[in-house]
């Protein structure tokens, strides 16, 4: 067993939500030793796959790579949704789903929703200085589905907690299968009663979306809310957090950044590149096949480090640098192909308005006296903390 290959075990034995500081150097060795590095598993082997150009054929050919191996994880408290389905059930899925979670479809003049909202959060800032992470980005993203939901704002706190308790499925699973209860039987009354009577909100616009005359269940629709308040909000969360991050130790940059505000969208794709908000994708393999020469049996499960192919030195130059320039084209941070984040450009527009009401709000953001922020994580990446000063 190589150094590379031990590094990484232990930051897989840690679990996806392990607090890891760096594991871009790890994966670099992965990348030059072993870039299809098989572990043992429970019942089944797993290759993990580090390289870029590896991991992006994975992601395009779905029928040979299936994204079923979710239904081994995040599905256990979502329920069965569409980031577990193939063919032509994923086909229909996002057919009904795509159009609902389009800006232009979700309530009124979306983004000045979106903009009210985030002046609300700083309004309610502490004087003095404020950590960012708790007073902010974590809840930012949250507020912005409840509205979009067409909940009440004092259902905040709950499906704060609740979307909390459901990422922790494998570290403590009864606690992430109780919320995931608890959502669904607030959730379902709520889905039943819009169907009789619609509002223009996304919940409304789920129960009656339709595809060849076929609509999604009850049960289908409350299961994609309990991943869009858990998943959806935690990609934002990440990204808003890691661009702040950025632009909080780099004040040469933030000045560019605030001086003009195009630089916005590509500063949140470099964002997403260096530090992508969901570092680890699953699939299993539907047949006996070959990636990078490997021998891969079918059934095999694929760990692809989204993480370590957006750093892969071999389709960067100079990748561990953040550099606003970069061409950014073909990130994998959302996925491809069939599978692309659904709910890509919504993360994107949320980002973007939040930096934008920060800086017009804040002022220049600089870090508290002594205080450092760090991005941390394995499966999910983002800063636990940004204590910026406030005049």
């Amino acid at each position: 067993m190589t150094d590379a290959v031990a590094d990484f075990l232990s930051l897989v034995a840690g679990g996806p939500f392990s607090p890891v500081n760096d594991p871009y150097r790890i994966y670099r060795r992965l990348r030059d030793e072993q870039p299809v590095l098989q572990m043992a598993g429970r019942k089944r082997p797993t290759f993990v796959l580090s390289r870029h150009d590896d991991v992006r054929e994975v992601l395009r050919d779905d029928e040979l790579f299936s994204s079923r191996a979710n239904a081994r994880g995040t599905s256990l408290v979502m329920g069965r949704t569409i980031i577990e389905m193939d063919g032509a059930e994923h086909l229909r899925h996002r057919k009904l789903i795509t159009p609902a979670l389009a800006p232009r479809a979700l309530r009124g003049d979306f983004p000045e929703l979106v903009r009210r909202l985030a002046h609300a959060i700083v309004d309610d800032f502490p004087s003095g200085g404020v950590d960012l992470v708790p007073a902010f980005t974590f809840v930012y993203p949250l507020r912005v589905f409840v509205e979009i939901l067409g909940l009440p704002a004092d259902e905040l706190k709950r499906f704060h907690e609740w979307a909390i308790a459901l990422t922790l499925i494998q570290i403590e699973p009864e606690k992430a299968l109780e919320a995931s209860r608890q959502l669904r039987e607030a959730l379902l009354p709520i889905v039943q009663r819009k169907r009789s009577e619609p509002g223009d909100d996304l919940i409304s616009s789920l129960a009656a979306a339709e595809v060849d005359g076929a609509r999604m269940s009850d049960e289908e629709v409350v299961s994609f809310l309990r991943l869009l308040v858990s998943a959806g909000a935690e990609t934002t969360f990440h990204l808003l957090g890691s661009a702040l991050h950025v632009l909080i130790e780099n004040p040469e940059l933030q000045a560019r950044v605030r001086a003009d505000g195009a630089l916005i969208e590509p500063l949140l794709w470099e964002t997403l590149r260096w530090e992508t908000p969901v570092a680890v994708l699953p699939r299993e393999a539907t047949a006996d096949t070959k990636v990078a020469g490997v021998e891969i049996p079918e059934g095999a499960d694929l760990m692809l480090l989204i993480g370590s192919a957006c750093r892969d030195e071999r389709h960067y130059r100079d990748p561990d640098r953040f550099d606003l320039e970069r061409d950014n084209s073909d990130v994998l941070a959302f996925g491809l192909g069939k599978h692309y984040c659904a709910g890509s450009r919504l993360a994107l527009l949320e980002a973007r308005i939040g930096l934008e009401v920060l800086f017009e709000r804040l002022g220049e953001l600089r870090p508290a006296a002594g205080e450092r922020s760090r991005i941390l994580g394995f499966a999910f990446r983002g800063p636990v903390a940004l204590h910026v000063a406030r005049d």
